[in-house]
């Protein structure tokens, strides 16, 4: 009987016993080995499944996030079907090459069978599905393998996220607002609203004393947050315990917090810092409200298992072929420079503190995303990839200078007229061929920059 997790992958390996069975005995112990090596929640039949009762057996004991359908030999549309009949998940369609070519007997005529796996899938879902060619040791197929894994298991995790929206977006701010339907139904996520002033009078019920462990942990981690207005500094330390109490207390897995001009007319604060402290605790938590933004930090971050950087496009050069992202101190201490730290400064437009004050560290390969919506109200992906080059500061407050590896003045000229939103992410890490997966997987459309 196969032991089930949380998340699963099946391995379905199906095929008939007129082929080559040696080759294909080989191929699929291979398989095995590559797949568990990838992820402990595989789950594979003791044998090939090479007859219809031996797969309806293997599927009566599972219940997969993923399916990896492996023609180990050829198999007819009678195979993959009775498969799609009884699962709606992720299907990645995995052929493999011949083992031999001389001449004499097709030993396993898994291509063949592929297309009329390939033919059924289409008939069942539109055509939604991921596909590999090649043997189990070769590199593109263990990385188109591994990222589809990520994928899914990123869908599945979305059904189990709780998005708080704290405060509204500010005036014409509205594309980062989100309504709990939409990203029900097309996320499986969970969104909870709280007023701003709700956390704000929670900040201001609070004694020094009650906030001193959340100040040491932030001085653990900021560097310069004396030289801030004393005062402030204890309303930061407030804010910091409502912010995270409620996060911990309601598992929550990702925020969008109104910040301006509430937390500095209301409260005399800004929740700038807060949002960073949250962020590299890997609470995806984004700024201005948006939702959205939220929502694309929190699938960065679940790809890549690193905090990620949110901010605007706010400067170009076509020379360095680089566009810089922003904001006004919200990025996670662990992004900062060695060399700097996360320095703390004050607010750029306010003059108050404390917000991040430094440029982010340098990667070798970056992934700038969004979660949008076209004119239409349609979601879709933006994704671009390149480099983090090492740069100091640009602004006040935080940014990452990235390298596209396209032209940065297309991909600013077209993503301006193709009307994306003004906020991105950018996760570090190259994370395209699985958003473009995720994409897949939710059906939604995915553009690359």
């Amino acid at each position: 009987m196969v032991v089930m997790s949380d998340f699963q992958v099946a391995y379905i390996p199906i095929g008939v016993p007129t082929f080559h069975l040696e080759s294909a005995q080989k191929e699929f112990e291979k398989s095995i080995q590559m797949l568990r090596g990838l992820s402990e929640d595989v789950v594979c039949p003791k044998e090939m499944l090479l007859s219809i009762n031996a797969l309806q057996e293997f599927l009566s004991e599972i219940s997969p996030d993923l399916i990896v359908l492996q023609n180990i030999t050829f198999a007819n549309a009678a195979y993959p079907s009775e498969v799609l009949r009884r699962f709606d998940c992720p299907v990645l369609l995995w052929t493999l090459r011949e083992p031999v070519i001389d001449g004499g007997r097709l030993r396993l005529n898994s291509l063949t069978g592929a297309y009329s796996a390939g033919n059924a899938i289409r008939a069942f879902r539109d055509g939604v599905f991921e596909y590999v060619f090649g043997g189990p040791s070769e590199a593109q197929v263990i990385e188109t393998v591994a990222g589809c894994m990520k994928a899914a298991r990123v869908k599945k995790q979305m059904r189990g996220l709780k998005i708080a929206s704290i405060g509204h977006t500010p005036q014409g701010f509205g594309f980062g607002r989100a309504l709990d339907l939409e990203l029900m139904t097309k996320f499986g996520v969970e969104l909870e609203s709280i007023e701003a002033r709700e956390l704000i009078e929670k900040a201001k019920s609070y004694t020094a004393e009650e906030c001193r462990s959340y100040l040491d942990e932030a001085e653990e981690k900021m560097v310069g947050l004396s030289s801030v207005n004393a005062d402030n500094v204890e309303g930061f330390s407030r804010l910091y315990k409502a912010y995270k109490d409620y996060v911990l207390e309601n598992q929550i897995g990702a925020i969008s917090s109104r910040c301006w001009p509430d937390f500095f007319t209301s409260f005399g604060t800004p929740v700038c810092a807060v949002l960073a402290l949250l962020n590299d605790m890997k609470i995806a938590a984004s700024c201005e409200a948006d939702t959205y933004g939220a929502l694309s930090m929190y699938i960065g971050m679940q790809l890549t298992d690193e905090c990620v950087f949110f901010g605007d496009p706010v400067s170009m050069d076509e020379e360095e072929n680089t566009v810089t992202y922003w904001h006004c101190g919200t990025a996670a201490c662990s992004l900062a420079r060695r060399d700097t730290g996360a320095c703390v400064g004050l607010h750029c437009n306010r003059k108050i503190g404390p917000t991040m004050e430094f440029g982010c560290r340098a990667a070798e390969r970056v992934t700038v995303f969004r979660v949008g919506k076209d004119g239409d109200g349609v979601f879709r992906f933006f994704v671009a990839s390149g480099q983090a080059l090492d740069k100091e500061k640009q602004f006040n407050g935080t940014s990452v200078v990235v390298r596209t590896d396209n032209p940065a003045k297309d991909l600013v000229y077209q993503s301006v007229k193709d009307g994306w939103e003004p906020h991105f992410v950018v996760v570090y890490g190259d994370v395209a061929a699985e958003l473009a997966m995720l994409g897949h997987m939710l059906g939604i459309e995915v553009v690359n920059y």
